[in-house]
């Protein structure tokens, strides 16, 4: 157990500090948002809920 903590520290050292680019972020949510579509309903449904995230968050 002792050895653990170093190991941790090298790790979260690593970890790059910052914002991850737009286009690597929509990248990553684009499978997620096929499979959703997918799954509930087609893109009426889809449209619905961006649209009601998008007013959440002010836009």
């Amino acid at each position: 157990m002792a050895h653990t903590a170093p190991r941790t520290m090298i790790r979260t050292q690593k970890r790059r500090t910052g914002r991850r680019h737009p286009l690597v972020a929509t990248l990553m949510a684009l499978p997620l948002a096929v499979l959703l579509l997918v799954v509930f309903d087609g893109w009426e449904t889809v449209a619905t809920q961006a649209s009601s995230v998008g007013v959440m968050l002010g836009r």
